[in-house]
């Protein structure tokens, strides 16, 4: 099984990602993700031959094409910290580019093989579109923002953001979604992509099964992936360093259906 953990680089090569996960080198078959810094008036083009693509404006603002439709100046957060995001989904055959206006922008390239449904379209999705939640308590609290989730129309993707105060636990208490039952369960693979403010701090996930075949705890730091190919997950931000998290959950259907741990069943006051 590769490993779980998967650093940024901070100078990639002209044109190439800061980072990026293929199905091929995750060793499973729905997720791939990306993220891609542009330099002001650099574009980028992402092929949609098979895939499906959702672009997340992780910072700045871009000139985004998408098929036949095309965007002025989406985003304006400078960052994952500062506010709501705005994004631009393009089904599988309808060819994607981004253009950074304004100055640098980066951008999160979230993807999955598709077919190809001719009921979809390309799709901005923006901050305003977002309905944030706050979802859980205490030490247990954080920041919700709903990209593309069941609501709105995809074949196979799920993208979602999460903030996480420092002091706090995220994706908390553990839960998995890899096995295919519906509508208890459904298998979903997923990728966290995280950031770290201040960005010299780091964070904690642990990725682990019941019968503990796969238990490992890593700790990330600002801009790095962790795969959840199976298994339960958990993310700890440290006092001091909240953290952001870009979830892409791909599978064979798409639901997302849940088991928490049985082991911390408690915490919900069962």
């Amino acid at each position: 099984m590769p490993d779980l953990l998967i650093p940024s680089s901070p100078a990639p090569a002209a044109g190439e990602p800061v980072v990026r996960v293929t199905p091929e080198s995750a060793g499973w078959e729905y997720v791939g993700f990306e993220v891609h810094r542009l330099a002001e008036g650099e574009q980028r083009s992402f092929h949609a031959d098979g895939r499906e693509l959702c672009l997340v404006m992780l910072g700045g603002r871009a000139d985004v094409n998408a098929g036949a439709r095309s965007w002025s100046a989406v985003g304006g957060r400078a960052n994952v910290f500062d506010g709501l995001p705005a994004s631009v989904y393009s089904p599988a055959g309808q060819p994607l580019s981004a253009r950074a206006v304004g100055g640098e922008a980066e951008v999160a390239l979230c993807w999955s093989p598709a077919e190809g449904r001719a009921d979809l379209e390309p799709a901005l999705i923006d901050a305003d579109d977002i309905d944030l939640e706050i979802r859980g308590s205490g030490n247990m609290e954080r920041r919700i923002h709903p990209i593309l989730m069941g609501d709105r129309p995809a074949e196979r993707l799920l993208v979602v953001e999460v903030i996480t105060p420092g002091g706090h636990w995220s994706s908390y208490p553990p839960h998995k979604h890899d096995r295919h039952a519906p509508p208890e369960e459904t298998f979903l693979e997923e990728t966290y992509y995280h950031r770290i403010d201040p960005p010299r701090g780091f964070g904690f996930q642990r990725v682990y099964t019941d019968d503990r075949s796969l238990d490992e705890t890593v700790t990330f730091t600002d801009g790095d992936v962790v795969l959840v190919p199976r298994g339960y997950h958990t993310v700890s931000a440290p006092p001091g360093y909240d953290v952001y998290y870009l979830n892409v959950m791909a599978g064979p259907l798409r639901e997302w259906a849940f088991a928490n741990d049985p082991d911390h069943a408690w915490l919900f006051g069962c």
